[in-house]
């Protein structure tokens, strides 16, 4: 292959950085189908793999927004922990399942909102405002649920990702999975086809010169991380479903499973990159290396180190690429 064709090569993968992982996806689907061929490659264990990816996948949304932006947020998990707390609370209180839902996405909302005024007004790196942020909103779950767990009624909430009945078979995914769909070309279309969109890979392009292009910096950041954190607290629905309580030291570390599925699939840390498409890939290659991983018989301390290996070979790649499209 030619110089220009393999630098043509190149800048194709650059502007579509969920290729290799789906690549990836395909490759260790065939690897484990080939390891476990009993019980890996089956209609059932897909459809689990898909449901178990839905909190990941919708809380990944959020963040590759953040992430595009040129930020982070560490404190996603602490709000689907609140959000869980927060429906349990409200529907234990005789509220609908519906106004509980919007309740616990609310109050999501309003974190992200707080984090992005703080981020914006006292000039603090992100990472340290969403750090504090996350001991802050993780300890406002506790208080809220007395450190216990909060029962409550059985809603249709607790159907959102459960599997289906055998009456319902028609609608081939539980509901939840089909929210995260929507939601995921929602998220693109926004990115995409929006000056919204358009401003938000500005500002984390070069965000001096977002500035002077007249583009409200500070305005952006702040409908971001709203938005973000309003994701986070869906995700918190689908957390609730599966655990069917109010729970608030549920999703303790999740953060960094979100933050991974977005750099996995594309996303840099720097700013200005990253796919809608690219983070649901990233987080359902965490899902199936940890299901497959479990076919497999291996223990959960050697499933984190295959993970974080990927983690660490997908950003040294995602480097290369970047070296091969600017020479």
């Amino acid at each position: 292959m030619s110089t220009d064709s393999t630098h043509a090569v190149a800048r194709w993968l650059a502007r579509n950085s969920w290729v290799g992982p789906l690549v990836a996806l395909l490759v260790l689907y065939a690897l484990f189908a080939a390891l476990v061929p009993d019980t890996f490659p089956t209609a059932g264990n897909v459809r689990t793999m898909v449901r178990q990816t839905t909190v990941v996948g919708i809380a990944a949304l959020g963040m590759t927004l953040v992430v595009i932006l040129g930020g982070i947020d560490l404190s996603v998990g602490s709000t689907v922990a609140l959000a869980t707390v927060v429906i349990a609370y409200l529907l234990q209180a005789g509220v609908g399942p519906l106004g509980a839902a919007f309740g616990g996405v609310l109050v999501a909302a309003v974190c992200g909102m707080f984090n992005g005024v703080l981020i914006t007004s006292l000039r603090v790196m992100p990472f340290i405002v969403t750090l504090g942020a996350m001991g802050i909103i993780r300890g406002a779950a506790k208080g809220l649920a007395h450190e216990q767990k909060i029962d409550a009624p059985v809603t249709w909430l607790n159907n959102l990702i459960a599997e289906l009945p055998p009456g319902s078979k028609w609608q081939i995914l539980p509901a939840g999975v089909w929210l995260l769909i929507v939601l995921a070309l929602a998220a693109s279309a926004l990115l995409h086809y929006t000056r919204f969109g358009r401003h938000i890979f500005a500002v984390g392009s070069n965000e001096q010169t977002a500035r002077l292009c007249g583009i409200n910096v500070p305005g952006v950041k702040i409908a971001v991380y709203l938005i973000a954190s309003a994701l986070a607290g869906v995700a918190g629905i689908m957390q609730f479903s599966r655990l069917t309580v109010g729970d608030p030291t549920v999703a303790n570390g999740l953060e960094l499973d979100v933050i991974a599925a977005v750099v996995i699939g594309g996303g840099t840390l720097a700013g200005g990159e990253g796919s809608i498409l690219g983070a649901i890939v990233g987080a359902m290659l965490m899902t199936e290396i940890k299901t497959g991983g479990t076919h497999l018989g291996l223990s959960n301390w050697v499933q984190e180190i295959i993970t974080g290996v990927i983690i660490i070979v997908a950003v040294a790649l995602d480097r290369l690429r970047h070296r091969r499209v600017g020479m």
